[in-house]
């Protein structure tokens, strides 16, 4: 093995470098999770995408994630090298990293200042190239880093080596911890110049600075590198094999020709016996490979659709707010506990009952779990349907009318439709019309009438607010209602709302759930405040300001929407059950590769293995853009049947493997190569022997 380096400084009888290389990996995994952490609501509330899209964008991310490694492998094996790769593609990442930041301004293109991108497409390219960098930077650095730490040990460091990894592994959890603890904070704070928004920027701004000092710290440690010279690489080797191989059986198809034991073996005019034999040993692994995908579709949608689920929940934890996207963090903080706790305890458990818990029946009962966890989804989806409000369909309209006059009011729709008695300084709830139908309202309030004619888009919601003063008068409202004669400005927390006249209304606004904010309005240069109540995860109120006493606000508040009230602790069952799949599923799955691969093949393994996330959060787009399911549970159960079935299959085969230790298979190739040697040098020591009797 080739390879550049300088003498070695050490710390505890380990490479100084290393240390570097942990800090980089640390701030690489914050910057990525923290960001992959907002990503799905970013798509939903700022760029104001579905559901069902911002899922297939950011499982489409994902996927391109797991697939850039193979791009990765290739560049630091046969061209750049680990150190030169790793410090090319972290400037990609960190520009792209940098780019989601600016992309989620919402300054950036409110030239009216009304709080609303004016060309949402601006920040939909932007977000795209910025994810498509991040993509090909996270991905082309993920097989090489590891890799890099383990080329810093000697060969005789082998104990050193082994805790590396688990340092290295412990610094990646700890890295996806805080970040999805932290990134959510940041996302719901305020920020903007001229109205306050949800903070994107700064939740992607973080990560971006997190990824600069990742690339600072691993060049800073750039003296200190032992670093190995490209080899060429085996996957290309291995692709070349298996090529000549279908090539070569393809030419000899005819009957003439013998048959050979594996198709491979129709490779031995050009490659040699070990590279073929070390092929079919990989092979026979990626074939076990073929179902495993389907774990990580549902694996993956923690961060999509289980996130999405938390949003029509309530995160009120007593003096403890949890943000929809922070519940991701029970998986890592569930991962450090459980990993040690099976390893200790569960499988000595069921090593005394004598049970054989082979690691392909380990992966078998984690895809067996995983789908129990999306039974459990299923279950939770289910109680949350209830509570949900009903909206209206295309052709419908769903109105509700709120009296903030001092007297009663009648509110009649044209016949047929229904009319309604409303109360002062109270309000109906919703009712549901056919928009077709809708064509005029008639308002009788005291001795006074009036009629407005109804002009109103379907499949939306609508509240009416009417009031008998001089006149009887009607207006189409949301939010904050001025019911004073004077102007006012309204400032909600940190957010400022336009310059209400009288009898006007302002447009809806999002706050975060579960808190109290400060309302202040300013009327006639005078301050009046008022806390306002505590605002539900998910709930929506239209706020009447009726009046000023001693600087205190007097407010009425109509609830449009309930607030959630299945609570978010229900996902941690859920959660639970996932994370027990992924530590007998992954772990084992990676432990049973290297377990199986000849030594040189690991990184084909690799590869093969990230390969299954990418596919699999392919299947997620797949899947769900085919079943055109409209309940979200039924969506759950779909995946659940399919990672089920899939789950017989792979058991199936898993019966019908043989395990094979691809050590002694090499021992036995190097076995007959010393026989071979020691056979030339005999003929050799013969014909030398011949000679000098001539």
């Amino acid at each position: 093995m080739l390879s550049v380096s300088c003498p070695q400084p050490s710390c505890f009888g380990y490479p100084l470098s290393i240390f570097f290389i942990i800090i980089n990996e640390f701030c690489e995994r914050f910057s990525y999770y923290g960001m992959r952490a907002v990503l799905v609501l970013y798509f939903k509330y700022f760029l104001q995408w579905d559901d069902n899209l911002s899922t297939a964008i950011y499982h489409t991310f994902v996927a391109l994630c797991y697939l850039t490694p193979i791009l990765g492998a290739l560049i630091a094996d046969s061209w750049l090298g680990k150190f030169k790769t790793i410090v090319s593609l972290s400037i990609v990442y960190t520009i792209g990293q940098a780019v989601m930041s600016v992309s989620s301004i919402n300054d950036l293109t409110d030239h009216n200042q009304d709080g609303s991108p004016d060309n949402v497409s601006v920040h939909i390219a932007l977000s795209m190239t910025g994810l498509i960098l991040i993509a090909l930077g996270t991905g082309g650095i993920k097989p090489c880093v590891s890799a890099f730490g383990g080329d810093q040990f000697e060969d005789d460091q082998e104990k050193q080596r082994t805790r590396f990894f688990s340092i290295f592994y412990l610094s990646i959890n700890a890295g996806s911890l805080l970040s999805t603890i932290i990134t959510p904070i940041l996302r719901a704070q305020e920020c903007g110049i001229h109205s306050k928004q949800r903070c994107y920027p700064l939740a992607f701004g973080v990560p971006a600075a997190l990824m600069a000092v990742s690339l600072v710290v691993f060049i800073i440690g750039s003296g200190m590198y032992k670093k190995v010279k490209p080899q060429g690489n085996i996957m290309i080797q291995v692709s070349k094999c298996i090529g000549f191989a279908i090539k070569n059986r393809f030419r000899h198809r005819s009957k003439e020709f013998p048959k050979r034991e594996h198709w491979l073996d129709w490779a031995s005019e050009k490659y040699d016996k070990r590279l073929i034999a070390q092929t079919k040993a990989v092979l026979k692994v990626l074939f076990l490979y073929i179902p495993l995908p389907m774990f990580w579709a549902l694996f993956d949608q923690q961060g999509s659709r289980w996130t999405l689920q938390a949003t029509t929940m309530d995160g009120n934890f007593g003096s403890i707010q949890i943000q929809p996207d922070q519940m991701q963090t029970v998986n890592p903080i569930l991962i450090i506990i459980m990993v040690p706790v099976v390893d200790a305890v569960v499988y000595p458990l069921i090593k005394k009952c004598k049970i054989n818990f082979t690691p392909l029946r380990k992966i078998t009962v984690g895809m067996f779990l995983a789908s129990l966890a999306f039974v459990a989804a299923a279950l939770v989806q289910v109680q949350i349907d209830k509570t949900l409000p009903v909206f209206p369909a295309a052709g419908q309209t769903q109105i509700k009318v709120i009296n903030i006059g001092t007297d009663g009011a009648t509110v009649q729709f044209e016949s047929p439709l229904q009319s309604v008695n409303v109360m002062s300084m109270e309000s109906t709830g919703y009712m549901t019309f056919d928009t077709s139908r809708l064509q005029s309202v008639n308002i009788i309030s005291g001795n006074k009438t009036t009629s407005e004619v109804i002009t109103l888009p379907g499949g939306s919601r609508h509240t009416l607010a009417v009031k008998n003063s001089a006149n009887v008068v009607a207006k189409w409202v949301s939010l904050f209602i001025n019911n004073l004669p004077d102007t006012i400005n309204i400032t909600m927390g940190d957010t400022a709302f336009e310059t209400l006249m009288s009898f006007s209304a302002s447009n809806y606004n999002l706050f975060p759930g579960g808190r109290k904010d400060n309302i202040m309005a300013i009327i006639n240069s005078i301050p009046c405040s008022v806390t306002s109540k505590t605002l539900g995860f998910g709930s929506a109120y239209t706020i009447v300001i009726n009046g000023c006493t001693g600087n205190t606000l007097d407010v009425t508040y109509s609830e449009d929407i309930s607030p959630n009230t299945v609570h978010m602790a229900w996902q941690i069952p859920q959660y639970f059950i996932l994370t027990c799949a992924e530590v007998v599923f992954s772990v084992t799955g990676l432990e049973f590769s290297y377990s199986q691969a000849p030594s040189n093949m690991k990184a084909v393994l690799q590869a093969g293995w990230l390969l299954t996330v990418a596919v699999g959060n392919i299947i997620v787009l797949i899947v769900a853009g085919a079943s055109k399911l409209s309940e979200q549970w039924a969506e759950y159960v779909l995946f659940a049947a399919l990672l089920l079935a899939v789950c017989i299959i792979f058991a199936v085969m898993a019966y019908f493997y043989t395990y094979t230790d691809p050590n002694e298979i090499e021992a036995q190739f190097d076995e007959e190569e010393k026989k071979q040697v020691k056979k030339d040098e005999d003929v050799y020591e013969k014909q030398t022997e011949a000679v000098s009797r001539m």
